[in-house]
């Protein structure tokens, strides 16, 4: 059966018809589902120490109900190169916050090729596959933007899209089954500080936590894209979620492409056959597995 091309010549994912099909007129979260959960929702925060995160109140709160990793550490300074990392599978060579577009697959394509759906919300995001910056969102932060076989295609761009989405998506029960929310510069620590982030963080999201609409097959990432202080990258990241053993502390060294390969390992995907393939599998965290 012929496939039909997505994003243009540097991409190497199709879709065939019965999953173009999938995508278009099933109910999200009637597609598919993964091993251990059925979506997942990326939250990323900013410019902290691990120390410094675990200190805040709903930051720790998310810990010990969930998973913690006590040796997690970002990819590179500063920002923008983490955020490619986390959904492409390597920097790219991006150690700078300049704008740039990346001929190169991400975890999109992985995404859209299993017939699977994607979005990125982000805070005072204007729209209309919007490239600079705006207001206190700021393209950098988000890495879909930077892939040429996003922006170069209206309809893929639709899956970026402002944050005020997400609670209209949460109330439908249409989340995707993969999204990054990116908070603006004050509310994800850049700006005001983590303590900020933390009050934010349980402001926005504690009663979606109390929605078993919202929770039902959902594993939650809260992380950051990197470390404050500059000679060390230790940052903040847990799990939360039904699925997971409540308390468990990860001593074992990972990173942001570990997550990728639990991702592409729960649905069932292809991977990158970059650093995403070569990362060690995040083990022995869930509750079916006891």
């Amino acid at each position: 059966m012929p496939k039909c091309q997505l994003g243009g010549p540097m991409t190497r994912f199709c879709l065939s018809l019965p999953a173009l099909f999938l995508m278009l007129f099933l109910p999200t979260r009637a597609v598919a589902q993964g091993q251990h959960f059925d979506r997942i929702l990326i939250i990323v925060f900013e410019n902290t120490d691990y120390d410094q995160a675990l200190k805040q109140p709903f930051f720790k709160k998310m810990a010990d109900e969930g998973v913690l990793f006590t040796n997690f550490d970002g990819l590179t300074h500063p920002s923008q190169g983490n955020y490619i990392a986390m959904t492409s599978g390597s920097t790219h060579g991006i150690h700078h916050d300049k704008t740039v577009t990346l001929n190169v697959n991400h975890i999109g394509d992985l995404l859209e090729e299993k017939g699977l759906s994607w979005k990125l919300y982000a805070e005072d995001y204007p729209g209309h596959c919007y490239k600079k910056n705006y207001k206190n969102y700021v393209r950098r932060h988000n890495p879909f933007m930077s892939y040429a076989n996003v922006q170069n295609d209206p309809l893929r761009c639709q899956n970026i899209v402002n944050a005020s989405e997400f609670d209209l998506d949460v109330k439908n029960k249409s989340l995707p089954h993969y999204a990054i929310y990116v908070p603006t510069l004050n509310n994800d620590g850049h700006d005001k500080g983590v303590k900020f982030a933390d009050r934010w963080y349980k402001k926005t999201f504690e009663p979606y936590l109390k929605d078993p609409n919202f929770t039902k097959g959902l594993l939650l990432v809260s992380t950051f894209d990197e470390s404050k202080t500059r000679y060390h990258n230790h940052i903040y990241t847990s799990l939360w979620g039904e699925a997971l053993v409540s308390g468990t502390r990860l001593t074992e060294a990972h990173n942001h492409y570990s997550i990728m390969k639990l991702i592409e390992e729960n649905f069932g995907l292809d991977n990158l056959g970059l650093n995403d393939s070569t990362a060690p599998s995040i083990e022995d965290i869930w509750v079916d597995e006891l």
